[in-house]
């Protein structure tokens, strides 16, 4: 019996850790031949190996040629592309009047920017394709918090960007849709329970809790939960959603 996504191509941003290294897992286990982009070459070869068929691209894609080389990469290696999934991009938190213009700058290059150029440069090859686009973006773009400054507006502004490209994508039978995802147990959920257990003289166990209760939530996410939502975005039952916002968070965002 064939998979889901056998014969299609896709290229994963942030694919050496977290998040993203599970989206590209998943989408290989469900057929799709997987372009794995990140900075890190030693990681990305390290994974690549375990994943038949599948590829890695090397690149800072919050330069500003590295997304058209990431794209060209991946349309070389697999004879074009039917899926993007832009999952790179962390943003720094912390007081706002501390944060200065280099963490605003790097925050936008890699998260925000690196959307565009990749969107930009994958586009012809989606649209020769019928393809699709997934971006990771993120709760705190609905949900504004005073020490989540930068990433809040750089979430808001994929949530924009996914609508806008979602207009462009019915014309040219792309479809566009992003994920929202909540607390997920990846190596930055972890810094952050780290940090509150000093900062309030906690056990890990402790902060965990604290956090999931600020945030109304039951448990933390898996990042495989996500993966499953791209897989899920990336195939056929999901022919007509173009444009969704998915909200992949645990309850944790209430506004309608």
């Amino acid at each position: 019996m064939g998979r889901k996504l056998d014969g299609r191509s896709a290229l994963v941003s942030g694919a050496s850790r977290g998040i993203g290294l599970t989206i590209a897992r998943r989408l290989a286990a469900d057929g799709a031949r997987v372009m794995l982009a990140a900075r890190s070459a030693a990681a990305l070869q390290a994974e690549t190996a375990g994943l038949p068929g599948c590829a890695f691209h090397a690149a800072d894609l919050s330069l500003p040629g590295a997304a058209a080389e990431a794209v060209d990469a991946a349309v070389r290696q697999f004879g074009g592309l039917d899926l993007l999934v832009h999952s790179a991009g962390a943003t720094q938190r912390g007081d706002f009047l501390l944060l200065d213009d280099a963490a605003w700058a790097d925050g936008y290059a890699l998260k925000l920017f690196g959307a565009v150029r990749l969107c930009r440069a994958a586009w012809p090859h989606l649209r020769a394709s019928g393809g699709s686009a997934v971006l990771i973006a993120g709760v705190g773009g609905r949900v504004a918090s005073a020490d989540f400054t930068i990433g809040g507006s750089v979430n808001a502004a994929l949530m924009n960007l996914t609508k806008a490209l979602a207009d462009r994508g019915v014309a040219d039978s792309v479809r566009v849709n992003a994920i929202n995802p909540g607390s997920i147990r990846t190596g930055r959920l972890t810094g952050r329970i780290d940090t509150l257990a000093r900062e309030r003289g906690l056990d890990p166990e402790a902060a965990a809790r604290a956090i999931a209760a600020e945030t109304g939530v039951a448990r933390f996410g898996e990042p495989e939960e996500i993966a499953g939502v791209v897989s899920f975005l990336a195939g056929p039952d999901a022919s007509y959603i173009q444009g969704a916002i998915l909200d992949v968070d645990g309850g944790w965002v209430r506004a309608v």
